[in-house]
C-alpha cells in the first residue's frame, strides 16, 4: 500500500471573481519530500501555497494536509503545526530575535524552559551567533540574518511542514545561496516536508528533489529535476530548462576557455 501524501490536492479550483487563479489542480506532496513550484508571475504558485494554511480557501476541489481536509481543521491551530516562511520576513520589529523566535511555542503553552532551549537551539541550527543575535532587534540585522531569523521562527514550533513562498528572493546571491544550502541541510537533518514556491530555476534544479511547473494556473509540468532537464514535450519547460543550461554553458567556457 503507497504511503499516505503529507500534503493533496484534489482538484482544486481557486477563482476571484472572472479570474481563475488555479484550474483543477491535483497534486500529492510526500514525506520528507522537498517540492519547489516555479511559474511565471501570476501563474498560481502563491495561491497553491496558501491553500494549504488556509489563507484562501479552494473555490472547488479538496486540500488536504496529514488526511485532514483542511476545510474542517481550525484555521489557527493549523498554522500553528506548519511552519510558513517568505520573502518579506515580517519579524516584528518591536521583538528582539529570541522573541519574535518564541511567538509560536508562547502561543501554544510551552513553559518558560522549553520556549529558551528552543530558542537557543534554533539560533545556533540557523547559524547565528547566540551571544551576539539572541537580543537584538531585526533593524540591527542584515537581510541574511534576518531571513534566518524567520527561518528559525518557522520551525519553532516542531513543525513537520513548512511552506516557502520566494523565501531567499530578496537576497543578495551569495547570501541566497548560503541560506539555500543550510535549509536543505536543515530540511534533511529534521525529516521536514518542504513545498517552496521560486522564480529561480536554478535554485529550484540545486534544492528540491521534485519541481512542479505552473502556468495559468494549471500544472504543465511535474518531475525529479534530472526528468525536467530531459523534458521536451512542453515548449515553455523546454525554454524553462534549457536557462540553466545556456548559464553553465557559458560559465564552462569563461572558466575553460583561452584567456582574453
Amino acid at each position: 500500500m503507497p504511503p499516505r501524501p503529507v500534503i493533496s490536492f484534489e482538484r482544486v479550483s481557486k477563482t476571484h471573481g472572472a479570474l481563475r487563479a488555479l484550474d483543477g489542480v491535483s497534486l500529492a506532496v510526500q514525506e520528507r519530500e522537498f517540492l519547489a513550484v516555479v511559474g511565471p508571475s501570476g501563474s498560481g504558485k502563491t495561491t497553491l501555497l496558501r491553500l494549504v494554511n488556509r489563507l484562501t480557501e479552494a473555490s472547488q476541489g479538496s486540500v488536504r494536509v496529514e488526511g485532514e481536509d483542511v476545510r474542517a481543521v481550525d484555521p489557527i491551530g493549523l498554522r500553528r503545526r506548519i511552519g510558513y516562511v517568505f520573502q518579506n520576513i515580517g519579524l516584528f520589529p518591536h521583538m528582539t530575535v529570541a522573541e519574535n523566535i518564541a511567538i509560536t511555542p508562547r502561543l501554544l503553552g510551552w513553559d518558560t524552559a522549553a520556549i529558551a532551549a528552543r530558542v537557543d537551539e534554533l539560533i545556533g541550527l540557523v547559524r547565528l551567533d547566540r551571544a551576539r543575535h539572541r537580543d537584538r532587534f531585526p533593524h540591527q540585522l542584515s537581510g541574511g540574518e534576518r531571513q534566518r531569523v524567520g527561518v528559525a521562527r518557522a520551525l519553532a514550533a516542531k513543525p513537520r511542514i513548512v511552506l516557502m513562498d520566494e523565501p531567499f528572493g530578496a537576497l543578495d546571491p551569495l547570501t541566497r545561496d548560503a541560506l539555500g544550502r543550510d535549509y536543505r541541510g536543515l530540511h534533511d537533518e529534521l525529516g521536514l516536508t518542504t513545498v517552496m514556491i521560486t522564480h529561480d530555476t536554478l535554485e529550484a534544479l540545486l534544492l528540491a528533489d521534485r519541481i512542479v511547473v505552473i502556468r495559468d494556473g494549471c500544472v504543465i509540468a511535474d518531475g525529479t529535476p534530472h526528468a525536467l532537464m530531459r523534458e521536451d514535450r512542453d515548449p515553455y519547460v523546454r525554454e524553462l530548462m534549457q536557462m540553466p543550461r545556456r548559464q553553465a554553458e557559458r560559465l564552462r567556457d569563461l572558466t575553460t576557455g583561452p584567456p582574453p
